[in-house]
């Protein structure tokens, strides 16, 4: 409440609400801010802790016996507190899931998109739509919405990779489908890792295709095509906010490869320090190679190889290589959702030297 009401209005407020209605000017400023009021805290996720949990659900639990996926999901505090589950932000989830040689994780769809990005292991595959795609370190895979899919494991070592769904915006508006193929694997219709043989590193097309829009006629991005592209950036001045960074496109029409999830891959060398910016879109970001620290609204995040850390929508951050080596950071956010609708905005920090004060040193769970 924004005043001090009368005994006689606030006894009207009661009267109101015994119907289910509601007075707008006791709750205007509750739901119409100045500025974005989140939930969603800056929090970091050693990888030591994730991996040992994960590994260690391979010994507890199958795909078939644990609702078709193994995996070990990343939950903000905030939104947890708040009441709402599985959720990094209010629109996206990150698990970490873990396949075991000659596993098969069965073949269904949803409304949801999803995206995966490959952490360790090899010898494991996912099928999309009838293409086996063999999975790669360092690899960017798409699953699309309301595609069949499936991963199976032909290999002699565990493979661990990032997922990174909308299912938390999915459920926001009620809009949630799934179905279970009738077959454990679905029917393979495609060569191998077709789609990135026929479209090789996205900046040309087979002569004759004229796909438009959506899903990505490239279903795969490898690393060393992502690699490629973040070196040759590096004969160029950086960008102050993001260093060397790379975003993963569709080829067929320039924009976001998945269109509700984006995705990016930037390189930080030795001594940068990128100056502060904000957006509204939310980002989950994992840490590929090196070491360093973000600082997220005046908190600081001392990150690893392996680790995670989330930056909330319309929170200050910059970024700083402490090690020797690159810095690389992959991450997803929530950006084409919200320049569909919108309401995507930036803005530079222009206090000082660009540089947030420190007022917090995260201190994560060991």
């Amino acid at each position: 409440m924004s005043q001090q009401w009368s005994s006689e209005l606030l006894a009207f407020h009661d009267e109101v609400r015994r119907y289910n209605l509601g007075p707008l000017w006791d709750v205007i400023h509750e739901i119409i801010t100045p500025k974005p009021d989140t939930r969603v805290e800056p929090y970091l996720w050693k990888w030591p802790v994730i991996r040992e949990r994960v590994m260690r659900s391979g010994e507890l639990i199958t795909p078939e016996r644990g609702g078709e996926r193994r995996v070990i999901f990343l939950e903000n505090p905030g939104l947890k507190a708040a009441g709402q589950q599985a959720a990094v932000t209010r629109t996206l989830y990150v698990g970490i899931q873990l396949l075991l040689p000659g596993e098969i994780a069965p073949s269904h769809r949803h409304s949801q998109s999803a995206v995966r990005f490959i952490i360790e292991g090899e010898g494991a595959y996912t099928a999309v739509e009838g293409e086996k795609i063999f999975m790669q370190r360092g690899d960017y895979i798409l699953t699309p919405a309301w595609t069949w899919h499936d991963h199976g494991h032909e290999g002699d070592k565990p493979m661990i990779w990032m997922d990174g769904l909308d299912s938390p915006f999915i459920q926001l508006i009620d809009a949630s489908f799934f179905e279970p193929h009738k077959e454990k694997r679905q029917p393979l219709s495609l060569p191998d890792n077709y789609s990135v043989r026929r479209y090789g590193n996205g900046a040309l097309r087979p002569l004759g295709d004229r796909h438009h829009g959506y899903p990505s006629p490239l279903t795969v991005y490898p690393w060393q095509h992502t690699v490629a592209a973040m070196e040759s950036l590096k004969s160029l001045p950086p960008d102050p906010h993001d260093g060397y960074a790379v975003e993963y496109i569709n080829p067929a029409n320039g924009q976001s490869a998945d269109p509700r999830i984006g995705a990016v891959m930037q390189t930080l060398t030795p001594g940068m320090h990128t100056k502060a910016h904000r957006h509204l879109s939310s980002a989950v970001y994992h840490v590929v190679e090196g070491r360093g620290r973000s600082v997220v609204n005046g908190v600081q995040l001392d990150w690893e190889k392996g680790d995670f850390f989330t930056v909330p929508p319309w929170a200050w951050h910059e970024h700083a290589n402490t090690g020797d080596g690159d810095a690389v950071l992959f991450s997803i956010n929530d950006r084409p959702l919200m320049e569909l609708l919108e309401l995507e905005r930036t803005e530079a920090y222009s206090e000082g030297d660009g540089h947030q004060a420190v007022r917090e040193v995260f201190a994560p769970l060991t």
